[in-house]
């Protein structure tokens, strides 16, 4: 018998932070301060957490550690918040693996992203590869529509969605609010959007988005769960002010190191977030005091 995981997809939604993973100076995981990063993130609000996405340095994770890191996660955060597995690779076949590494850790989803390794696969054959995913791992999917080159159109997701039922949504990274909005009016009803616009999340709040995951969620995740709730209550004049300041925030963070940005934004509210993995470059001199300078606003 098939056991009923403690979420469903349903149940995903608001302020979801995508987890950083922090690392030791030979680069081995300080699981420590993960579970102490858990424990922040939902004494914050958090509606949720995202493990091994790319702020989280998914890419760099292999099999073995992102099935531990989802475990820390569903154990340390019990019954308060549901947990998406992150799931970064470039064939279907690793995307199964993955999938079925975390698929009894009770996880609410898997977050997906398109293969993105130089070669693009027609749309065709990109929606065979969720399709056999979700056929295989038979978890709820999230497509993460974040690599450039393989970009999904508001069409290809909504063809996708449409034809294989366990895709229930999208995290839709991108500045273009347009390609959101459009994503918005032509999904199907019951499938759940997510904002990764970091610098709109605002807009993307007001214009109807089930929520976000986000970088910038897990940099100031108190500052972004009052901007939910402020637009869910209608009160704009402090939703806008909110704005202001996490776009302050991320106008500071942006770069080649992101990831590690975000670690440092948490490390100035007492969490012990560790190094980015090698080669990842640490912020400079310029950009730690550019994001102590707006958080210290925002707060």
């Amino acid at each position: 018998m098939t056991r009923r995981p403690r979420f469903a997809a349903a149940d995903l939604g608001g302020i979801v932070p995508p987890m950083t993973t922090p690392f030791r100076a030979d680069g081995s995981i300080d699981e420590k301060a993960f579970r102490g990063q858990v424990r922040f993130l939902t004494k914050c609000g958090a509606h949720g957490l995202a493990v091994g996405g790319s702020t989280g340095e998914g890419h760099t994770l292999s099999t073995e550690e992102v099935r531990r890191l989802v475990a820390i996660a569903v154990e340390e955060a019990g019954e308060a918040v549901p947990i998406i597995a992150g799931i970064i690779v470039d064939s279907t076949q690793q995307a199964i693996e993955r999938g079925k590494a975390v698929a009894d850790l009770d996880v609410a989803a898997l977050q997906i992203t398109p293969v993105h390794y130089l070669f693009r696969p027609d749309d065709d054959h990109m929606l065979r590869h969720f399709e056999q995913v979700a056929k295989t791992v038979r978890l709820p999917i999230l497509i993460y529509n974040v690599v450039p080159w393989t970009y999904l159109s508001p069409e290809l997701l909504v063809r996708i969605m449409k034809h294989v039922p366990r895709v229930i949504g999208v995290k839709q990274s991108a500045g273009d609010m347009k390609l959101l909005a459009d994503l918005m009016m032509t999904a199907p009803r019951d499938r759940r959007i997510f904002s990764a616009v970091d610098a709109l999340l605002y807009p993307s709040f007001a214009l109807g988005a089930d929520g976000a995951i986000a970088a910038i969620l897990a940099a100031a995740p108190q500052a972004c769960v009052a901007l939910w709730d402020a637009v869910r209550a209608g009160d704009h004049k402090r939703a806008r002010r909110l704005h202001e300041g996490l776009l302050r925030l991320w106008n500071a963070m942006p770069g080649d190191c992101l990831p590690a940005c975000t670690k440092y934004a948490q490390s100035l509210q007492g969490v012990k977030a560790g190094r980015p993995r090698a080669p990842m470059q640490e912020p400079t001199p310029r950009q730690k005091r550019a994001i102590a300078a707006a958080l210290a606003k925002l707060t």
